[in-house]
């Protein structure tokens, strides 16, 4: 191939889209939707799509943003901008986040309810006690020991609500809603029923409608739409996006199609009342 010519360049793993059916078996992966990751589906945390609509960030700030167990943390009490990530695992989301956005003066809280991830995250060389803050808590426990009320501007719940028992998921939303500035985001992705990895779980892994244990012991739920939708307006958010994610993996040698489901959406902490 000459060089400068991309007529024969593969395609980006995650732009081939099936529109012939007869032709599934030709590769092993097909998208429904053109997706990348983090930035792509969730430009908020890039810093170029606040919109002046929903002004979290230049709203009353009524939080204690400096309380860390009773240390104050200066860092966190000047940044104009605060993240919060739940379950951060290794920090996969923080420190992209921390060297990709454009936010001046940003602040990343961030959790996970295993020690191991909070000691991987304090001891990764890119972990800046200015920029963020990581601590172990569980976000069904009330109150939660950080962030403080009403502080901060974007909640990132991915890939862990499907973690909890299903009767402590409205407590575990109820504390985050609590987290968030009016006017913050809650940015949400998670498993979507009838997913490739509740298809594989063996009789007897069920332990109730759509909750699963796994062989490590772990638990996962699977939502639906409307699921995710009365959970987060109950809390009282306002629904900006909700949507089924889709992916299609294939197995060519076993004639055999596998579905990846998702569930993405945003929601916003209404604004207070004018007192004006």
């Amino acid at each position: 191939m000459a060089e400068g010519d991309s007529s024969q360049l593969r395609p980006q793993f995650g732009n081939r889209l099936l529109t012939d059916p007869d032709k599934v078996f030709e590769h092993n992966a097909w998208f429904f939707k053109d997706r990348h990751w983090l930035f792509t589906e969730f430009p908020e945390l890039l810093g170029t799509q606040v919109s002046c609509d929903h002004p979290s960030s230049h709203t009353n700030d009524t939080g204690d943003h400096g309380n860390y167990g009773g240390h104050e943390n200066k860092h966190a009490q000047c940044a104009t901008f605060r993240i919060f990530e739940v379950g951060c695992g290794a920090g996969n989301c923080v420190f992209p986040i921390l060297q990709t956005s454009s936010y001046k003066e940003l602040f990343i809280y961030c959790c996970d309810f295993a020690p191991s991830a909070v000691s991987i995250v304090k001891d990764n060389k890119m972990y800046d006690p200015s920029k963020c803050h990581v601590f172990l808590c569980d976000i069904t426990d009330t109150p939660m020991p950080l962030p403080p009320p009403n502080s901060v501007d974007i909640v990132i719940l991915i890939f862990v609500l499907s973690a909890i028992s299903p009767h402590k998921m409205v407590s575990a939303v109820a504390n985050l809603v609590a987290a968030l500035k009016p006017g913050g985001l809650l940015l949400f992705r998670d498993y979507g029923c009838y997913d490739m990895a509740q298809l594989r779980f063996k009789p007897g892994k069920c332990l109730e409608k759509n909750f699963y244990v796994r062989g490590d012991g772990t638990r996962v739920y699977f939502f639906t739409k409307e699921e995710v939708s009365e959970l987060f307006q109950k809390a009282g958010l306002k629904e900006e996006q909700l949507f089924v994610d889709r992916r299609l993996q294939v197995n060519r040698g076993k004639q055999l199609k596998m579905y990846r489901i998702w569930i993405q959406a945003k929601y916003r902490k209404p604004l207070l009342p004018s007192t004006s």
